[in-house]
């Protein structure tokens, strides 16, 4: 587990089930791909929620979708990206990705 005050959302959920899964979320992932400077932290909130999306994984879209708000997407932006994608990764894509983000950014359930 890298240096923080509290455990990581992954060493909470697979800690003592997948330590070494826990160490490439938190030290590879997060940590090298996500700290390098060739891409700012908005354009990887960007592109992995793009990613996400088109691959139907919704399961992760919460915690990506507040990760790019704090990266500096509006929710504006956000919402445009997931209409923009309904016309290349597919409407029923979309619209869980939509579901996800109005849950999220507006409380809905």
């Amino acid at each position: 587990m890298s240096e923080q005050s509290e455990p990581s959302g992954p060493h909470r959920m697979f800690g003592d089930f997948a330590p070494a899964f826990v160490d490439l979320t938190d030290n590879v992932v997060f940590g090298q791909v996500w700290q390098r400077p060739e891409l700012s932290p908005r354009d990887r909130s960007l592109i992995t929620v793009a990613s996400l999306l088109t691959s139907g994984a919704t399961e992760q879209l919460p915690f990506h979708l507040a990760r790019a708000r704090d990266n500096g997407l509006t929710e504006t932006e956000l919402v445009e990206v997931i209409t923009h994608l309904a016309f290349y990764a597919g409407w029923p894509k979309a619209v869980s990705a939509m579901t996800v983000a109005k849950q999220l950014f507006r409380g809905d359930h």
